[in-house]
């Protein structure tokens, strides 16, 4: 049976995650410096510890793979539907027929990239309040599509 202080530290560390909204990498930061100054005295601590790191961790992996697949696709669709033609000297330049009935495809990737990333974050949201409700009850919830980044 896990004490309440322990439960009551795991839950605050699920609930540290959401100071990403506040502090620019808090998620990663608060946890991690709760995590280790307490893992030694609990092995419940250890475990909600390592995973809400490793749920974070796969959280920016997923984000980052959006934002791979997305920059290239918008990079090529701007430069397959536009010329670009000097002007004198080199320093300026005209971009031609960039014209809505180009820019449908740019926009549609724009769309699908910003809603899978807002799908990420509510996701996300939900299964961090979920795990702390679990932690606060005094048992350990292991994120689904987690990859183990920290054993």
């Amino acid at each position: 049976m896990t004490s309440t202080n322990d439960r009551n530290t795991a839950t605050f560390i699920h609930l540290s995650t959401l100071s990403q909204y506040i502090i620019p990498f808090g998620n990663y930061i608060i946890p991690i410096i709760i995590w280790s100054s307490k893992k030694n005295e609990s092995q419940f601590i250890d475990v909600n510890g390592k995973n809400t790191i490793n749920f974070q961790l796969s959280m920016f992996l997923y984000t980052m793979i959006t934002l791979v697949v997305a920059i290239p696709v918008f990079i090529y669709s701007i430069f397959n539907n536009t010329t670009i033609k000097n002007i004198h000297d080199g320093r300026d330049f005209i971009v031609d027929h960039l014209n809505a009935g180009n820019i449908s495809g740019i926009i549609i990737l724009a769309i699908i990239t910003v809603l899978l990333f807002c799908f990420l974050k509510v996701i996300e949201f939900i299964l961090i309040i979920y795990a702390s409700a679990k932690a606060s009850n005094g048992e350990a919830y292991k994120y689904p599509l987690t990859i183990n980044f920290i054993k």
